[in-house]
């Protein structure tokens, strides 16, 4: 799980964030106040990234970027309205990591938070996590991308392995082809939804090589798909 500080005092804004990114696993803890965000900050050691806005009560956004320079080395995305090229130069030199003038749709913001974790391997996320669903234990490798069933290694396609690790995160959840599709990097974002069809297919044989005794993966009509 990857924990997000964001400061935006535009509360439904906020609030829209905050829910898109909860289905890739990304928890948002918002602060309308500059201040109150950053002494949350100094005192909470686990945040991965902070989304900062820069028209803010109370302090510019430009200002309150050396002060979090002060006490963290926290990667900063700068979410602003403000398309002024002095404002983006004087962010990413005062030391924001990336600069997303609004409106944007909150999908690019997930790829950026996504690049940046990576490329700077400050994610929080643990590198091995076994999640029990019912009667069927998965275990995830991130760094070697392996999926185990049961204690035995699963043989995946990298999309199968992004598919996957979405339905053992998402515990139950019903998920929409187009969450699938929008949330892996290795499946093109212009896929027929039938192409997860697919791939679900290959996945459920590959684990029924292991365990034919059920179906794991269930189809929800119209919808998509869900681990039970």
């Amino acid at each position: 799980m990857v924990k997000v500080l964001m400061i935006e005092d535009d509360l439904e804004l906020a609030e829209i964030i905050t829910n898109y990114l909860k289905s890739f696993d990304i928890v948002v803890e918002n602060y309308d106040s500059p201040y109150l965000g950053l002494s949350t900050l100094e005192i909470k050691k686990d945040f991965d990234l902070l989304i900062l806005d820069l028209t803010l009560p109370e302090i510019d956004g430009l200002e309150l970027i050396p002060k979090v320079r002060n006490i963290s080395d926290i990667p900063i995305i700068i979410s602003s309205a403000r398309d002024d090229i002095l404002d983006k130069v004087m962010g990413l030199e005062r030391g924001a990591d990336d600069y997303l003038p609004k409106p944007y749709n909150p999908r690019e913001l997930q790829a950026r938070i996504k690049a940046i974790l990576k490329r700077i391997g400050s994610s929080s996320q643990q590198q091995e996590e076994e999640i029990v669903t019912n009667n069927c234990a998965f275990t995830i490798k991130d760094d070697d991308m392996q999926i185990s069933f049961k204690g035995v290694t699963l043989s995946l396609t990298l999309a199968e392995f992004d598919i996957l690790k979405l339905l053992i995160q998402r515990n139950g959840a019903v998920i929409a082809r187009e969450d699938f599709i929008y949330s892996s990097d290795h499946i093109e974002d212009d896929s027929s939804l039938k192409n997860i069809d697919v791939i679900i297919s290959r996945i459920r044989n590959k684990i029924s090589k292991i365990d034919d005794s059920r179906t794991y993966i269930k189809s929800v009509r119209g919808i998509g798909y869900q681990l039970i």
